[in-house]
Order: structure tokens, then C-alpha cells, then sequence
């Protein structure tokens, strides 16, 4: 199932008419590029379900493009042709790309569109030279500024957060303080970075088609938009409030998650603007707690997370991976999980706010727990929604990394009860066989080709499998 940029645009113009289900999923695999399998432990489906959900939602907007194409040649509907043609300059160029760029320079293309204080910037990716997907940002500017400013503050605010920058950006106009970001650029790719603004072939009809989806965006999903930055940033907004903070852009959530004290894993989510921020989500195999002591596995997990970071720091890395700190910690729990946070903050000298997400006898999110205090939560509210989105994810990343592990384990323990065979041939058997079904399924004959089994291992091997035969 190709990633194509074409069913981006149709998820853009089109994605309203989907169940949200269908939305979200093939807004996770096509804009946040997550594989069959991730969206698949999202929705608690199999990688055959996420599958086919996304090939009936491509369907559905495949029958909706044709039929709005219909309504165009006979009705001669203007936003309809506007839809068309830029469908149709996606193909071309596109296909043109795949065919023509051999040069496989890495580039961002970028362009904008504004109305009043709202502004739609359209960001193209090509990697390698070919043009592998997009983005889109929605923001406010104030009224005098010019696009010009608005793409100048765009690129200071995208790239100082992103972790790579391509040699080139093309835009469509020149911009405020070109030179000063373009050496900014250079010093933190470590190789030049030039802006350029391309007067034709190939990469003007990209920066053109780039403006037009920036349009089409702002005049069409406008409001979708607007109920989107609601669900995020109005909802931080909102968590701000209640908890009397100011400036909240990332928060990281943590969980612990065991079998009656076997296998203690924790996990790390990060949320910035109120959105997933999944490259960041880190997850920790517990190793100094023996037994469910949940207190000693968050300690051991928060002391690793933050003494690595200041290590990062002390180090000034810039590709490190815990370097970044949040403006707020989100425990899952109550007194007791918000006080061992505060613990390792204070023992490693670090002031972050945290809270503690507490939940009632149904296990369902029902408020705060900041300064001593538990603050209620209007359930009809989007900061509720955002809490209880966090409070679920952090969970979910964690029981995943518990269930790998403890598929492992009770894979190594069946190989464990095979006389003979000791670490050098079970790590022999699983490199060789892809399942333990596999090895069941192996004969005599293809056991002895390992290189750590003779005959009678082999035998031995086969006859535990056997055995009831």
C-alpha cells in the first residue's frame, strides 16, 4: 500500500465525509506516517484490520473525487475545477519527479496562504529527490504582517525544532532576514543551507502547487482546522488555567506496567501543542525493583530519564533524545506517584511542575492531583478529552513494551526445558526459525545444520516437540 501524496489531498478535501474512525486512521498512516501495525495497537485491531479500514476509507474517497469530477463536467461546479486541477498537478508532478530528479538533493519546499489573521503554511518534503509526502500548519499573524514576515517566523519556529534540516528550502518570495536564517540554518545543520526562490521549471510549479494546496486548505478547512486547534492548543489553554501555569508546549506522561511484578516496563509519551509527538516516547526496562513496587519502578525510570538528559545537556548534544525538557509532568496516579516525581526532581535540582492524573473506582480519568490539591475537571470539556487521551496513551505504549517482553520471555522458557540446549544453541534455534512453530515443524535433518547442534541435540530437540505423537 504506497504512500501516495495524492491521497493526502483527498484525505485533506474529503476526510469530512469519513467516520472519525476512518479519519483518524488514515490520518495517522498518511500524515503521521505510522506503519499498519502501530495503527493497528492504536484502535486494538489486527495489522490485517487497520489494513483493510484504510483501503475502504481510500475507497470511499476515491468514489467521492470521481463523483465530484462528474458534478464538474456537467455542472461546471468552480470549486470542483479548482479540486480537479490540482488533483491532476499533483500526478504529473509528482510522476515527473519520480522520473526526471536524478540529482536526489534533499529540499523543503514551502509556501503560504493568508485571510485576515489566519494563515495556512504548506510544506513539501523531498528526500533523496523525490517527493515523499506534506505537511500543513495552521497559524495566526497579526493584521499588518506580510507573508514575507509570516514565512520568515514560520522557518525560526519549524527548524528550531525539528531534528534535520535539508540543504535547500524553496520559497516563493524573499523573506525577512534571509541571510541571518540562512547562516542560522547553516550552523545548525553543520552544512551549508540555502533559500532560494525558483523562477521556473519543476521546482516553481512545486512551489506553485504548494500555494495552491495553502489555499485550498485555508478556504475549505478552515473551520475543521479551527476545531482541531481547539482539541489541542485550546485544550493546553485550558489545562493552563486549572492548574495556574503559564506556557505549557510539552508534557510528558509516564506509566508502569507489570505481571505480578515479572517484567516491570516504564513508558514516556510526549505531547507538544497538545498533539503526540511519538519520535520523543521513550520506554524503560525496569532493572533495579525485584516484585510490584510500582513507587521504586517510577523512581528508577524518572531518575534515568532526567539524569540522561542532563548528561545530554552537560554534553551540549544536539541529536540526544532526552535533552528536551517539559514544561509539565503528568503521572498516572494520585499523591503518592506525583510525590515520587518530586522526589527525583528535587535530588537532581530540577524545578518542572507535576501533576498526577487520577482516576476513579471505574478506572476512568476523573481529575488532578497538583499541589496538594485534586481539581475537578469538567468532562464535557476538551482538556478532559486531552487528559484522558494522555492518561490512555501513556498506558497503551506501556502494556505494549510489557507484552513484547513477556512474549519473549515465555518464548525463551519453552526452549529453557529442552535437555541440551543452553544459551549458544537457543540463540542458534531462534536466529535460524522465525517461530517456535517453526522449530516444532523442523526435522531431525534440519535441526543438524545449525552450527551449535550435533545429533543428539537435534534429537533432543525434535523429541521434545514430539513428544505426544
Amino acid at each position: 500500500m504506497a504512500k501516495d501524496l495524492e491521497m493526502g489531498y483527498l484525505l485533506d478535501f474529503y476526510g469530512e465525509a469519513l467516520t472519525e474512525k476512518q479519519r483518524e486512521m488514515l490520518r495517522q498512516y498518511y500524515n503521521d506516517d505510522l506503519s499498519l501495525s502501530e495503527i493497528g495497537e492504536n484502535f486494538g485491531i489486527t495489522r490485517q484490520g487497520a489494513r483493510d479500514a484504510i483501503k475502504h476509507g481510500e475507497t470511499t474517497l476515491k468514489e467521492l473525487e470521481e463523483k465530484m469530477l462528474d458534478a464538474s463536467e456537467n455542472l461546471e461546479f468552480e470549486k470542483a475545477i479548482e479540486y480537479r486541477e490540482l488533483l491532476a498537478s499533483v500526478q504529473k508532478i509528482a510522476q515527473k519527479q519520480k522520473i526526471t530528479d536524478t540529482a536526489g538533493d534533499d529540499r523543503d519546499i514551502i509556501a503560504m496562504a493568508s485571510e485576515g489573521e489566519d494563515a495556512v503554511v504548506q510544506v513539501f518534503f523531498i528526500r533523496g529527490g523525490r517527493l515523499i509526502g506534506r505537511d500543513h500548519f495552521y497559524l495566526k499573524s497579526a493584521e499588518n504582517d506580510t507573508e514575507g514576515e509570516i514565512l520568515s517566523s514560520f522557518i525560526k519556529q519549524f527548524y528550531a525544532g525539528t531534528p534535520y534540516i535539508p540543504a535547500e528550502l524553496m520559497l516563493p518570495e524573499e523573506i525577512e532576514d534571509q541571510e541571518i536564517i540562512e547562516e542560522w540554518l547553516t550552523t545548525r545543520r553543520e552544512h551549508k543551507v540555502r533559500l532560494r526562490i525558483p523562477k521556473k521549471g519543476t521546482k516553481e510549479k512545486l512551489v506553485e502547487l504548494a500555494q495552491k494546496n495553502a489555499q485550498m486548505v485555508l478556504k475549505n478547512d478552515k473551520e475543521r482546522l479551527k476545531r482541531e486547534e481547539g482539541r489541542t492548543i485550546g485544550a493546553v489553554k485550558e489545562l493552563e488555567k486549572i492548574l495556574g501555569l503559564t506556557g505549557i508546549i510539552r508534557m510528558e506522561a509516564y506509566d508502569i506496567s507489570n505481571t505480578n511484578g515479572f517484567d516491570s516496563v516504564g513508558s514516556m509519551v510526549v505531547y507538544e501543542h497538545g498533539k503526540p509527538k511519538r519520535n520523543d516516547y521513550r520506554k524503560f526496562k525496569i532493572k533495579s525493583v525485584q516484585g510490584p513496587d510500582d513507587y521504586a519502578s517510577m523512581n528508577e525510570v524518572l531518575t534515568r530519564r532526567f539524569e540522561h538528559g542532563l548528561r545530554e545537556r552537560q554534553d551540549e548534544s544536539e541529536t540526544g533524545g532526552f535533552q528536551a525538557f517539559p514544561d509539565l509532568i503528568m503521572m498516572d496516579g494520585g499523591r503518592g506517584q506525583v510525590n515520587i516525581a518530586l522526589e527525583v526532581l528535587e535530588k537532581l535540582n530540577l524545578h518542572i511542575p507535576v501533576c498526577g492524573m487520577v482516576k476513579d473506582d471505574n478506572h476512568r480519568t476523573r481529575g488532578l492531583y497538583f499541589n496538594n490539591v485534586e481539581l475537578p475537571i469538567d468532562r464535557n470539556s476538551e482538556c478532559f478529552r486531552l487528559i484522558t487521551r494522555i492518561q490512555d496513551e501513556a498506558h497503551r505504549f506501556a502494556i505494549t513494551f510489557h507484552r513484547q517482553l513477556r512474549s519473549k520471555g515465555q518464548v525463551h522458557s519453552i526452549l529453557d526445558d529442552i535437555p541440551g540446549v543452553g544459551p549458544a544453541r537457543r540463540k542458534d534455534l531462534m536466529r535460524s526459525f522465525e517461530n517456535i512453530e517453526a522449530i516444532r515443524n523442523a526435522t531431525v535433518d534440519d535441526l543438524k545444520e545449525l552450527p551449535s547442534m550435533n545429533e543428539k541435540s537435534a534429537q533432543e530437540v525434535y523429541k521434545f516437540f514430539h513428544q505426544d505423537t
